[in-house]
């Protein structure tokens, strides 16, 4: 596939890595030529300098005949300019663009052929949210994932001494649990990938990533380790658009308060939201944090655009007694150095927002690409379409599939039903598939799956 990657940020350039290992055709597009001579020099990509709505420049990246087109720059004006200049002079078949800005996003109407021809929004700050949203409502998980609109769900947990199963085979999670049906999809220890077998033995400290129907996801936490008590306190340090909409989406749930710097986002927030407390000053003052009685808080989020503050607020504010602290961290170099000590949960903004954009530049009807640990891993939600003749899963039990090296099927997701994946489940039209990959480099494999033949046509 063709692809025009505009903006070599971040999310541009994580996209660029993902996709470039992928025997893709990329070239990126900036104005920063040291981004691109750095980009150019560990990736196999073309790079062009240069503004990325003009259409002069977006001619020289091969606009002519390129496939799709990402715009991931950090303008919201020249994401949706350059989408509308693809689509006016080079006909590019496939638009995505970042748009970060509340305003251009609740205007019904505005991104359409007839008006911005944007095929595929995407907002970083709405998927940032939702992730986080969904940690906070499964206290004790490190990564929370829904599939098929939430009717099922994967989790990772760590596993600790005590938890029921640790010590035990995964074959006894059934004997555990006889009326909870749930899959074990992959298994981290010290950093290296398990495809977990009826015989696997859990050990404390694995990373335990499991699938079940969402109405099941506690019950399967509980054998792996002691659950969490749900969450009351939270602490947002840092009330920008990501501060501010989380706080709004669980104020009428928990009692909330947000740390700002600025005394106008202060008084905006306090006018904006209904429950939750705004309070001005920063929150790596020790003094401040005291006083509002952190030691008391169940939860301490920092969510500010600076790594650096909020490492050290979170350290503090866990220091002081925080009970679970969870940070935003946007340089993939530090998640590593700090998730799992006093930093509870790393999130990063680029890995939330690369799974959106994969599910879009999959071959295959893929619904949804999650990027697990840190991109070392993949979650896929694909639908299985043709028939038995066409296709090379449909009408064929999970054990007669030849699946890629470190791929296992988790769940199968049939109309309103959330069916785990066993041996003899049979695969049929339309049904929602969601794998695990433990290896990317086998992703087209798993994509060639599910194509459908021509003998369907």
């Amino acid at each position: 596939m063709k692809i025009i990657i505009l903006g070599a940020g971040q999310v541009g350039g994580t996209l660029a890595e993902h996709l470039a290992s992928e025997a893709n055709d990329i070239t990126v597009v900036d104005t920063d030529g040291e981004r691109l001579r750095d980009l150019g020099d560990r990736l196999d990509i073309r790079t062009v300098q240069g503004r990325g709505s003009f259409p002069t420049v977006l001619r020289q990246a091969g606009a002519d005949d390129a496939d799709m087109l990402v715009a991931v720059t950090n303008s919201d004006e020249t994401n949706m300019v350059a989408c509308q200049v693809a689509h006016t002079l080079f006909h590019t078949p496939t638009k995505i663009a970042r748009v970060r800005e509340a305003a251009y996003l609740t205007r019904a109407g505005l991104f359409d052929n007839d008006a911005i021809p944007v095929d595929v929004l995407i907002s970083p700050e709405q998927v940032v949210t939702h992730y986080i949203k969904r940690l906070i409502e499964h206290p004790g998980a490190l990564q929370v994932i829904d599939f098929a609109e939430g009717k099922a769900q994967l989790v990772a947990v760590k596993a600790y001494y005590g938890g029921p199963l640790v010590g035990q085979q995964l074959r006894q999670l059934r004997e555990h649990m006889p009326n909870v049906d749930t899959r074990v999809a992959a298994i981290f220890r010290r950093d290296r990938p398990i495809l977990p077998q009826g015989d696997t033995v859990i050990e404390a400290d694995d990373e335990v990533f499991f699938i079940a129907a969402k109405a099941n996801i506690r019950a399967v936490m509980s054998e792996m380790r002691r659950l969490d008590e749900s969450y009351k306190r939270i602490v947002i340090a840092g009330g920008g658009q990501i501060g501010e909409r989380l706080a709004e989406a669980i104020e009428s749930r928990y009692q909330v308060k947000i740390i700002e710097m600025n005394p106008a986002r202060c008084r905006y927030l306090s006018d904006t939201l209904d429950s939750t407390v705004v309070l001005q000053g920063s929150a790596s003052d020790r003094d401040l944090l005291l006083e509002e009685n952190i030691a008391d808080a169940d939860l301490f989020l920092a969510l500010t655009n600076d790594d650096e503050a909020n490492i050290m607020s979170s350290l503090l504010a866990k220091r002081l007694g925080a009970k679970k602290v969870m940070t935003i961290i946007n340089n993939p170099a530090y998640v590593d150095l700090i998730q799992g000590g006093d930093i509870d949960i790393a999130i990063s903004p680029q890995l939330a927002t690369i799974g959106t954009l994969l599910a879009h530049v999959r071959r295959g009807d893929i619904v949804s690409v999650h990027s697990l640990r840190r991109g070392a891993a993949e979650a896929i939600e694909a639908i299985a379409h043709g028939d038995a003749k066409s296709s090379k899963v449909i009408g064929k039990a999970i054990e007669n599939i030849v699946l890629p090296p470190g791929t296992t099927i988790g769940a199968i997701i049939r109309d309103e039903e959330v069916l785990i994946a066993h041996d003899d489940t049979v695969i049929e039209a339309g049904d929602h598939v969601i794998l695990f990959l433990v290896d990317k480099k086998h992703i087209r494999d798993v994509e060639k799956l599910f194509h459908v033949g021509l003998s369907f046509f």
